[in-house]
């Protein structure tokens, strides 16, 4: 593809070289380069791409896209300067794979928690109507039935758009993706066309990249202030920002809610381990998900599938089949007679969901046990929200322990720590702290009665424990499973 067809739709500020030259592949790691790469320098948190564009000319690069100005240019190599290499490189990527969001009704979900299993419900929900879709979420990306690995939650720009065409190729006509505010900030979804967004909620989480509470909720706002006319936007007005989202969004508005009149309106009539009876737009029907939290995602999917022109009631009838995703609110049941509960949950609003979640099950039973709860904290991120987790497994759990869940490059020791410091003498009475994953799980295990309830937060879906720059397999469901 010639540079000039690339550049359409792009600010460039000035061109010094070839407006012709042939780009065979785009990059902004200067060790994927390659004869004929295009490639875009980027500011990042950690490194500058302006300090590797020699690196990537000798690797083969032939056209270099910067926004910092350049001392010393090479002959033969064509300099594009733009005002922004980011939100340039989201939109060279969507053109160099032939703009494919425009070819799909592409759907993004986004806020704190909830996003992998609406996103993944939509797309189970799509294909149980007979329509081929695509996903990218957390767990795991699929173009039609086939599975790809993820690595991040929003892909980026370049892996984003090549997973866009290959839907496209395998026929796709929907795509519902997770929408990170780490990918809106750095404008990985720049030039993305997107036919409807969904917001679930937002509490506290990603101080450490985006430093406040207020710059993260801009980051999420800024999707939907984004979204066309033509689109739809989906909120939950039970959060306090929901209808914030709105204002300024050019979209269609509707509102889903479990305890206000809304547009998508939900409330649980009964309720246990194996699933609840719900009524959803005075419409009863029974799903195999529990907690408040499913009804807002199953609420967030009814609702973008009416708004996408399904037939209500057809999507009741499906949603009612649909299966939870792996690791979220996901139960084994113990010979033992004890229950466990693998879940994601690891933000202190998200835990304490969970744990309400559970305690009303449990404790309308009554020969109901014990709750008992593991759970730890991730290194090399927001350091704020470690006490408010301990505190909140404490309130919630009858006896919990403490452990390591991805140290990274930190001290587990010192991450305990910092979780420890949000608890009193009270509360420690009733708090291990054991480092070791592994045996932190099969203590729970072995405490555990009949009748108890335990719940390993953090990791769900992670296959896999990182330490240092090191990923060691880790499963939850395993250690779990290996102590029966």
């Amino acid at each position: 593809m010639k540079l000039s067809a690339l550049l359409q739709n792009i600010e460039v500020e000035t061109i010094v070289g070839n407006k012709d030259t042939e780009i065979q592949s785009i990059a902004f790691d200067s060790r994927k380069v390659g004869k004929g790469t295009l490639f875009a320098a980027i500011k990042g948190t950690a490194s500058d791409g302006h300090d590797y564009i020699e690196k990537a000319i000798a690797a083969g690069a032939n056209v270099i896209v910067h926004e910092s100005e350049t001392e010393k240019k090479q002959e033969g190599i064509t300099y594009v300067r733009v005002k922004d290499s980011a939100e340039a490189l989201a939109l060279l990527s969507s053109n160099f794979y032939g703009n494919p969001s425009r070819k799909l009704t592409l759907v993004g979900v986004t806020g704190t928690n909830g996003k992998t299993t609406t996103a993944t419900l939509l797309y189970q929900l799509l294909r149980r109507f007979g329509h081929k879709a695509g996903l990218l979420s957390t767990v795991v990306n699929y173009v039609d039935e086939e599975a790809v690995p993820a690595t991040h939650t929003t892909p980026d720009p370049i892996a984003l758009n090549e997973l866009l065409a290959r839907m496209v190729e395998a026929h796709c006509e929907y795509a519902f993706m997770e929408v990170s505010s780490h990918s809106i900030v750095q404008k990985r979804i720049g030039g993305l066309d997107f036919d409807g967004g969904i917001f679930t909620n937002i509490t506290r989480d990603h101080i450490d990249y985006h430093k406040t509470f207020d710059n993260y909720l801009k980051a999420k706002k800024a999707f939907f202030d984004n979204l066309k006319k033509e689109a739809f936007a989906v909120t939950n007005i039970d959060d306090k920002n929901g209808l914030q989202m709105l204002a300024n969004c050019r979209a269609a508005h509707k509102t889903y809610s479990t305890r206000s009149a809304a547009d998508f309106k939900g409330r649980i009539l009964e309720e246990d381990f194996d699933g609840m009876m719900l009524n959803i737009n005075n419409n009863e029907i029974h799903v195999p998900f529990i907690g408040r939290f499913n009804v807002y995602n199953l609420l967030a999917v009814f609702g973008t599938a009416v708004c996408l022109g399904l037939d209500p009631q057809e999507s009741l009838r499906h949603i009612s089949a649909l299966r939870a995703v792996s690791g979220r609110f996901e139960t084994i049941r113990a010979p033992k007679g004890y229950t466990a509960i693998v879940d994601y949950a690891h933000t202190p609003d998200a835990l304490q969901n969970v744990l309400a979640t559970i305690n009303d099950i449990r404790l309308s039973r009554r020969d109901s046990g014990r709750l008992i709860a593991v759970v730890g904290c991730g290194g090399d991120r927001d350091k704020g929200k470690r006490p408010m987790m301990a505190k909140e497994a404490v309130n919630g759990a009858d006896q919990v322990i403490l452990t390591s869940d991805n140290p990274r490059h930190e001290d587990p020791e010192a991450i305990l720590n910092d979780m420890l410091a949000g608890l009193d003498e009270e509360d420690r009475r009733k708090t291990l702290v054991i480092t070791d994953r592994r045996q932190a799980i099969r203590t729970a295990c072995t405490l555990a009665q009949a009748k108890d309830v335990i719940l390993v937060a953090g990791k769900g879906h992670e296959d896999y424990q990182i330490i240092g720059d090191v990923k060691h397999h880790f499963d939850d469901h395993e250690e779990i499973r290996s102590c029966f």
